[in-house]
């Protein structure tokens, strides 16, 4: 992997947990010599994220929609800054720069990009690894209700196990590292999910 794009969120709750955690993934990042490829915000956990990359000598690469630059919430402290129209153009183009996708704690928004860049592997668009910093637990019932969909036959177990996840961040890219996605054996449209 030469880069992770990271889904967070622009805020943040205080949690030392969280905040050692993240410096980790800054850590493994950098040592590994990955690009951290993000939203390209200044705030939240996106901001202690880029931060923690750049003050390690790392590179980071923003990606950020005109309107909220506007709002002034653009990191123009990080390696690169790519400013685009409009949130679909944001996550498109993280997309490409990318060889993974790692989702930290976040809102609303962290869990649309997570789960459609999810829906895009899941159709073959795409054979990035994709995985959980679950921290704390924080995705613990987002995890059970993938397991849900499985058991109630929504979502295929091979699907269901394209989704890494782990409390550690040197374990999650470790694990992420080691799989390799074949797009044929996770087509959406197999109906036979048993």
């Amino acid at each position: 992997m030469k880069s992770i794009c990271v889904f967070c969120g622009a805020n943040f709750n205080g949690d030392p947990v969280l905040k050692q955690s993240v410096e980790q993934l800054a850590e493994i990042m950098v040592s590994r010599d990955i690009t951290l490829v993000y939203g390209g915000g200044k705030v939240g956990v996106m901001g202690i994220l880029a931060d923690a990359v750049m003050g390690r000598g790392g590179k980071v690469i923003g990606v950020i929609p005109q309107f909220l630059m506007d709002k002034e919430v653009g990191h123009t402290g990080i390696t690169e800054l790519r400013i685009v129209e409009n949130m679909h153009q944001r996550k498109q183009l993280m997309n490409d720069l990318c060889d993974a996708i790692i989702m930290l704690p976040g809102g609303f928004g962290t869990l649309e990009e997570f789960f459609e860049v999810l829906t895009w592997l899941q159709l073959g668009l795409h054979n990035h690894p994709v995985g959980i910093l679950n921290t704390n637990g924080f995705y613990d019932n987002l995890l059970k209700q993938m397991d849900v969909m499985v058991e109630q036959r929504y979502l295929k177990p091979t699907n269901r196990a394209l989704v890494i996840s782990s409390a550690d961040p040197v374990e999650l890219i470790s694990l992420m590292d080691k799989i390799e996605i074949k797009p044929d054996e996770v087509w959406f449209m197999d109906r036979n999910l048993t």
